[in-house]
Formats: structure tokens, sequence, C-alpha cells
């Protein structure tokens, strides 16, 4: 798997021998794939870069992220864990984020800086290692250690039972009324070893890449009013 840039943008990596297997193995998911066409979803090449912006992108819009994110490295120059140890946490904070996850931000900055924690020895893991590794950190869990995999070190079998909008594409290529743990495996192993880009189109999917296509999820009841 090769890494592709554009201008200064880094974008996930894959071509006709991932799309080929899951066509392959699933009929729908390649009918999917014919609609959709490429996927370009952007990545982040630094892992200490890539943890900072996801623990940011916690329970706020992508909006909201990325104007966060901008002012961090407009204030910091670098994002590295010299520039956030040498920040106090008001500076942070400054930048938009809660004192919550400035102080996960520091805490994660010191130990990469002491050297407690070695982030090449991460990115040299396998997938579950290496999400347990991240997820022990502070404001880091296994969702937000699956998304820094795929989206910085493009691992290419990522899929995340804990990611709402996966669950919602898959309900909506197969019909699904809900997606529980057994049948979300199943398609883990369809879609292995390429799931990372099955990932891709299922959310895209589940943004309404494919029109018509819409979520099989029971709806709820109104609550009646007296």
């Amino acid at each position: 798997m090769q890494r592709r840039r554009e201008g200064y943008r880094l974008y996930f990596q894959y071509g006709s021998a991932e799309v080929e297997y899951l066509k392959s193995k699933d009929k729908r998911l390649g009918e999917v794939i014919d609609q959709v066409g490429h996927v370009d979803r952007e990545v982040d090449a630094d892992l200490f870069s890539a943890v900072v912006h996801h623990i940011i992108g916690q329970q706020i819009s992508t909006k909201a992220q990325a104007t966060i994110w901008q002012r961090m490295q407009d204030g910091l120059g670098e994002v590295n864990a010299a520039n956030i140890s040498a920040a106090c946490s008001s500076e942070l904070q400054a930048f938009g984020i809660t004192f919550r996850k400035a102080e996960y931000i520091k805490a994660f900055a010191g130990k990469v800086q002491s050297g407690a924690l070695d982030l090449q020895g991460i990115s040299q893991m396998p997938d579950t290692e290496a999400i347990q590794a991240l997820a022990s950190l502070k404001g880091i869990g296994v969702w937000t250690a699956e998304m820094i995999l795929l989206f910085c070190l493009q691992r290419p079998n990522i899929f995340s039972f804990d990611d709402l909008a996966i669950q919602r594409g898959l309900r909506m290529v197969y019909h699904h009324r809900g997606i529980d743990r057994k049948l979300f495996e199943k398609y883990r192993r369809r879609f292995s070893p390429y799931c990372s880009v099955a990932s891709l189109y299922l959310w895209a999917v589940a943004g309404g890449a494919v029109p018509g296509m819409r979520d099989y999820a029971p709806k709820e009841k109104k609550r009646r009013t007296q």
C-alpha cells in the first residue's frame, strides 16, 4: 500500500488489488464501489500530531476540530512534544479546547518527551497491540485508537464496531435493522484483509454518497402525550 500526496495533502492509498478483492467477496459492496468511485480520505503522516488531532476532535464537529487544529498549528508553529510541553494548559485552552483535553494532551506530550512512550515502537506493533497501547493513554479510547491506525498509520485491515457511521453504512447496504457484534464480525471476516477500504465505502454510504439508500434501523416510536 503506497502513500499518495497531492500538494501538501496526504491521502489513504488503495488501488485495484483491494477494490477487486472486495468486489469478488461481496456483490453489494461491489455495486457501491462502482457507484462511489475512488474515495479520497486525508490522513496524517505524523503519529504524535495524529493523536493530538484526534483528542481535539472528540465530541465536537469536524468544522470545530479543523478550526481549533489550525489555531494550534498557527500558535505553536509545529504540533510536537517539545512545543506542547512548553505550553501551559491555559495556553492550549486558548486555542478552543477544554481543560480536560489540554491536560490529556500535556500528559501525552510529557510521556513522549521523557521517553516513557515510544511512538516509533507503537507504529511497528501489530494492530491489536498498537490499539491497546494507544487506548491506554488518557483521552484515547479504542475507537480513537482504531481511527489513528487507519488515518495515520494507514493500516489496511481496520474495522471499528464502535463506529456508528460504519454500522449505519452496513444497515443501509445490507438492509439490516440492527448490527450486533456477531453480525459485525461476519462482515469483518468477509472484508479482511482490506477492512479499511471497506470502511471508506461504508462511511461514504452513511454520508449519503449513494442516492436512494436509506437506513433500515427501526424508527423510534413517538411517545403519547395527554
